[in-house]
């Protein structure tokens, strides 16, 4: 969609209140309607008095007046409640759908996309657009009424004047034509910059310690100190251009002014028309000097809108790289069974394979471990498992079935997977663990998973132990800890096919040792990938897979890779050279 119709994608959330808007659009009317008669008791006011009117007649007047203000505040309230309150409705409902398709986007997208970025656009760019069906379509409808039911009144006074008032008015239409590309190009530029300020708030405030363990504060503060001229100068570049704009508009309402004046005062002194509808004329006139004014903020307010609904279209028309198969389905019976057959996968389509040629079968219930130096694709195969990335059609099997076949919710909900780079919420403990129960998990159930883990005793030791807040990211919590409560929070899913990466590494050897025990339970009946540095993580599995450069180098069981005296047995010798030198 073009930038030029980006509001038109509003349209559908419009018509599911169109009831509500039908009903603003009324309060509108009868608002407009009301304040039409102020001018018109004028108008028997002025001619009443220049016939002498006798002085009873002139409380009537003053409390036909104050009735006219009172009605139209009584329709002007409703009118602003039932419009500002559809356009916070939808403002919800559209902040929900984009937060919503952001949850279904593949993580590719949030590779090329920085966190302030989208920040940005889901707050500052989204406020701009419901400022756009706010006020923007209020103030809208209220100049059209306005601008209809008086050029009605004032051509039924004196046509002549009429025609002479709006030909000032007609040039409102050129300026606005004039400026409004402007100011849309100019928001847009200040937006962007804004993005680019939100975004490196995002990254100091998350990587502080890193900051600081360098010493780039000094240096962070100059980049952004640049960053906020940068968007000073360009917001002060928009409002030259309104104070060009403004001034202009009022130039040519005061044109209209004088030349009636000037026009009008004949008709009266000619006696072609009476001071009681001169003093009217003028009334209806002024009452179209706000919705001239308002032509102009209303264009901002619509410029505004649309170069912000366009960058949020940039992300909502994105569609995600992976979906569901119109033929996905979940098999009548689960085991959890992985089948790896023919495997080779690279990140972009020029690069070079991650994976070469995988064939690899693990039976449900089985434990297999995978070990092999960095880079040489064990997560890739994890992220393909788990559809984070999409394998090549019938390369990757759950259950006999191409996980491209499989519903994503169902077959992530099969699967509890700790990553190598733990994430922790900003909450407490207790919702960590229970993170994938939706928080409804029982006390019993996350202290058994939290003794799995082996950090249920440290967890005793806090002063709010399960109720202890983490802070982002899990800061107040060591490495080994945090790792120990993503595993309890995995382990409390109770699923087919337990996935660990790497998940023991900030541990101690001892603990390592009272995890592996608690988990052989656990592993019982269920699918089991182990992925570890450490020869003592993996050296009890079922089967052990060597990765080098992508491909399964060496199979077996410990004892086996040991006899080859091949890449897993030189791994192991220097671990435990490096174990004896630490004890040294």
């Amino acid at each position: 969609m073009t930038r030029r119709y980006s509001l038109f994608y509003l349209l559908p959330y419009l018509a599911r209140h169109r009831l509500d808007m039908s009903s603003g659009f009324l309060m509108v009317v009868l608002t407009v309607v009301a304040s039409m008669f102020g001018p018109w008791v004028l108008k028997y006011v002025v001619d009443d008095l220049e016939t002498s009117v006798v002085a009873e007649k002139l409380p009537i007047y003053a409390a036909m007046i104050v009735g006219i203000a009172v009605v139209e505040g009584f329709f002007r309230f409703w009118m602003r409640k039932i419009l500002i309150g559809v356009s916070r409705r939808i403002e919800y409902e559209l902040r929900n759908d984009f937060f919503a398709h952001l949850q279904r986007m593949s993580l590719s997208f949030f590779h090329s996309h920085p966190t302030g970025d989208i920040m940005s656009r889901a707050t500052n760019d989204l406020n701009a657009v419901r400022s756009v069906l706010g006020p923007g379509i209020m103030y809208s409808m209220t100049t059209f009424v306005t601008v209809v039911i008086a050029t009605i009144i004032l051509l039924r006074i004196n046509s002549k004047l009429t025609l002479l008032a709006y030909l000032p008015l007609a040039l409102v239409s050129l300026t606005v034509k004039h400026f409004g590309q402007q100011i849309h190009d100019r928001f847009e530029r200040i937006q962007d910059q804004f993005s680019m300020i939100s975004n490196m708030a995002q990254e100091n405030l998350s990587g502080i310690r890193v900051i600081k363990a360098f010493a780039r504060e000094e240096s962070e503060i100059r980049e952004f100190d640049r960053l906020n001229r940068d968007y000073v100068a360009r917001s002060v570049s928009l409002i030259r251009l309104w104070a060009t704009f403004y001034p202009l508009m009022g130039c040519l309402i005061g044109l209209s002014s004088v030349a009636l004046l000037w026009l009008g005062g004949r008709e009266v002194i000619a006696g072609h028309l009476s001071l009681g509808e001169f003093v009217a004329f003028l009334g209806y006139l002024s009452m179209l000097t706000w919705p001239t004014i308002a032509v102009g903020w209303v264009i901002n307010i619509f410029q505004r809108g649309a170069a912000s609904m366009s960058r949020m279209l940039e992300i909502l028309e994105t569609p995600p790289e992976i979906q569901d198969d119109p033929a996905a389905a979940v098999p009548e019976q689960i085991r959890g069974s992985i089948a790896f057959q023919g495997l080779s996968f690279g990140y972009t389509g020029n690069g070079p394979e991650v994976l070469r040629d995988v064939r690899l079968e693990i039976p449900a219930g089985k434990t297999l471990a995978i070990v092999g130096h960095t880079g040489s694709g064990k997560s890739t195969l994890i992220n393909l498992l788990t559809r984070l990335f999409d394998p090549q059609p019938g390369t990757v099997l759950v259950d006999g079935r191409d996980v491209r076949l499989w519903p994503l919710s169902s077959l992530r909900r099969l699967l509890s997977y700790v990553p190598q780079e733990t994430f922790l919420f900003s909450d407490t403990i207790r919702e960590n663990i229970s993170f994938g129960r939706d928080g409804e998990a029982s006390d019993q159930e996350v202290e058994s998973a939290a003794q799995v883990s082996q950090i249920r005793g440290d967890i005793q030791q806090f002063p709010q132990k399960y109720q202890t807040f983490v802070g982002e990211r899990g800061i107040t919590l060591s490495g080994g800890q945090k790792q120990r409560v993503a595993i309890s929070r995995a382990v409390l899913l109770e699923p087919k096919i337990l996935i660990l990466d790497d998940a023991l590494s900030s541990v101690d050897t001892y603990t390592e040792e009272q995890i592996l025990k608690e988990l052989a339970s656990v592993r019982k009946d269920r699918t089991t990938i182990l992925i570890s540095h450490r020869i003592s993580t993996v050296q009890n599995a079922d089967e052990i897979i060597v990765l080098q450069d992508g491909a399964i180098v060496e199979r077996g069981t410990h004892s086996t890779l040991m006899a080859l005296q091949g890449v897993y047995a030189s791994l192991y010798q220097k671990q435990l050279l490096e174990e004896e030198l630490a004890s040294a």
